[in-house]
């Protein structure tokens, strides 16, 4: 029998440590392998039981014993180790980076690796790697609009406030339209899904008219009322409110949250809501689509059904509109809104900040 050694003492900043480095995914395999020793071998078991029930070699578990007793913590990590000499300096990095930031190439909108490679005197590998490292993407743009409605913050609060504390006796509901959604037949057959190859389907296609969907959310229980119209003027707008007050309670106040259209504030629309004193108007800010939950049902509805949908009719299209809407109402769920206002105004606080010219 091999000897017995004593127990190996961890303090409680030590017992922690390990035991994360242990179980977390995020660790290396090896860092994970060498907590695990160390973990067994604070039991007092010996090498040889250790390493049979981690499945390695006995000298491997009394290297890191060993190193541990030694360094503690830091002995379970590798120790550097020689190497080919750096061959790109500190100064030619940060001055690779600048340029990245601060310039273009005369001939093109933004860098690639290996135009700046020609520009730097680097190999085209070491500029994707410093890229890589700083988290440096030339090739990527992103878009975003900041709302410049006078009165954002406090339509933001006003609406944020429906979501997360509505009034009671009362139904607060999304409405907007998806305008001139498409009826598109491609111009080929398409071809089916195979193993290891997507589905394919000719980039051309045929249009066979247009239809409007005019939809209003119960943000409470995640219902939909939908209605399509071959077009989204003020008149068709008046229709569907018509909808609506027919499909809610009459001993229920109605919330309405809308955008800006010219639909939506048209004399005709303004006449009817004036006429329903049970029915109370919430704008939201403009160039703030993102504010009305209606967008995350066309969101929805667009992924799933529109977007590669083949409709050789608006006939066709209008049938698979109104089957979706009583599917999605047959086990409707509501989107669960996890901002408050004081979030957003700081999260669009922070963004501008960061962003702005002078930074």
């Amino acid at each position: 029998m091999g000897r017995r050694f004593a127990p190996l003492e961890l303090n409680e900043i030590e017992l922690t440590e390990l035991r994360s480095l242990a179980s977390r995914r995020s660790t290396a395999q090896g860092l994970a392998l060498r907590a695990r020793i160390i973990l067994a071998c604070a039991e007092g078991e010996q090498s040889k039981i250790v390493a049979a029930s981690l499945g390695i070699d006995p000298d491997t578990v009394g290297k890191w014993r060993r190193r541990f007793a030694e360094h503690r913590l830091d002995g379970l990590r590798d120790e550097p180790r020689s190497g080919t000499p750096r061959t790109v300096e500190d100064a030619q990095i940060a001055a690779m980076i600048v340029r990245t930031l601060e310039t273009k190439p005369s001939d093109a909108t933004h860098w690639s690796s290996r135009s700046m490679a020609r520009a730097s005197g680097l190999s085209v590998s070491t500029v994707q790697r410093i890229w890589r490292a700083f988290g440096l993407q030339p090739h990527r743009l992103e878009t975003f609009k900041l709302s410049t409605d006078p009165d954002f913050v406090a339509k933001v609060r006003d609406v944020v406030g429906l979501y997360v504390a509505p009034p009671e006796r009362a139904i607060v509901l999304c409405v907007d339209e998806k305008s001139q959604i498409q009826a598109l037949d491609r111009s080929q057959p398409m071809f089916p899904m195979r193993p290891g190859q997507p589905a394919r389907r000719s980039h051309d296609y045929k249009r066979h008219g247009t239809t409007s969907l005019f939809a209003a959310l119960d943000v409470a229980t995640g219902r939909v009322i939908g209605k399509c119209y071959g077009r989204h003027r003020a008149k068709e707008f008046r229709k569907f409110l018509d909808e609506i007050e027919a499909a809610v309670p009459d001993d229920l106040d109605v919330h309405l949250v809308m955008d800006n259209y010219a639909t939506h504030k048209a004399p005709l629309i303004r006449n009817w809501l004036a006429k329903r004193p049970r029915w109370h108007v919430h704008m939201t800010p403009t160039s703030s689509s993102w504010l009305n939950q209606v967008e995350r049902f066309f969101a929805l509805i667009t992924e799933r059904k529109i977007r590669r949908g083949i409709y050789r009719s608006v006939a066709a299209l209008r049938a698979e509109i109104v089957s979706f809407i009583e599917h999605h109402n047959a086990d409707p769920r509501p989107f669960r809104w996890t901002k408050s206002a004081d979030d957003i105004l700081s999260s669009i606080e922070r963004f501008s900040t960061y962003n702005s010219p002078a930074n």
